[in-house]
């Protein structure tokens, strides 16, 4: 057989036949006088038994190791470490397809926040945040709109856990009697330091008031304040005075809560 009939046979390409001739997973067969691969009945049985291994999910050099039969391994055990492998794909499936549904669900009723999308902890807590802006009698302010896009970051680069108990730290403040009042007040204090001077007498006020809203898991463990890479570009993100007072506000929340 030459080579086009032998993948036709088999249902590969022969450019996958010459692949796994590369890879020395099928051997080279024997060469007539014009110099064209002259392909046996053995060669096919070889060349579909690496089609089955492929689909089954293997990778080329597990195929590699089943069919040297010399890597210290039964094809039963490949097998099971690839249903096992599987079996975790699942898994991570059935977990990111239950996220989605909540979202779709968000989506549907026009829950879905603009910093979406985010975990149900954390879209109620922007809900609440919504519900609290719609009551003002002004615009938003701009730090709060910041916040929403800090938390939304926190939770994609935290571990989930991590996330989770963040979230819900934050959720638990705000049910407080009067909480999203004294956030949104808070708020309008840093927005108003958008063009103050680190040492404006306002900067202390704003992160007294700042500090008595942070709930104790949201300290640093430090004692003191961020640190580090993120700290750098979350600082550098606000104007001088509010990175004070937010550097203010941390360092209160710390000494209260050692």
């Amino acid at each position: 057989m030459r080579i086009g009939e032998i993948a036709a046979l088999v249902g590969v390409s022969t450019r996958a036949v010459r692949h796994y001739h590369h890879l020395g997973l099928l051997p080279e067969p024997r060469r007539l006088g014009n110099g064209y691969r002259d392909y046996s009945l053995r060669d096919a049985v070889l060349l579909a038994r690496i089609r089955r291994l492929t689909e089954l999910g293997l990778g080329l050099d597990e195929v590699r190791d089943v069919l040297a039969d010399d890597a210290g391994r039964e094809f039963a055990d490949v097998l099971e470490e690839l249903d096992a492998d599987l079996a975790r794909q699942e898994e991570e499936i059935r977990g990111r397809r239950e996220r989605l549904g909540v979202l779709l669900a968000q989506a549907r009723e026009g829950r879905l926040p603009a910093e979406g999308p985010v975990s149900p902890g954390l879209a109620e807590l922007f809900g609440d945040m919504a519900r609290a802006s719609a009551a003002l009698t002004g615009p938003e302010p701009a730090m709060a709109a910041r916040d929403r896009e800090m938390l939304t970051l926190l939770e994609s680069v935290v571990p989930p856990e991590e996330g989770a108990r963040l979230t819900e730290a934050m959720r638990a403040m705000t049910r407080a009697p009067g909480a999203m009042e004294r956030a949104y007040a808070v708020y309008a204090q840093l927005d108003a330091l958008a063009q103050a001077a680190p040492d404006d007498v306002r900067v202390e006020e704003a992160a007294r008031a700042l500090a008595g809203l942070l709930p104790d898991e949201l300290v640093p463990e430090t004692g003191d304040t961020w640190d580090g890479t993120f700290a750098e570009a979350f600082f550098a993100d606000f104007p001088p005075a509010q990175a004070a007072a937010v550097r203010r506000a941390l360092r209160i929340a710390a000494e209260r809560a050692r």
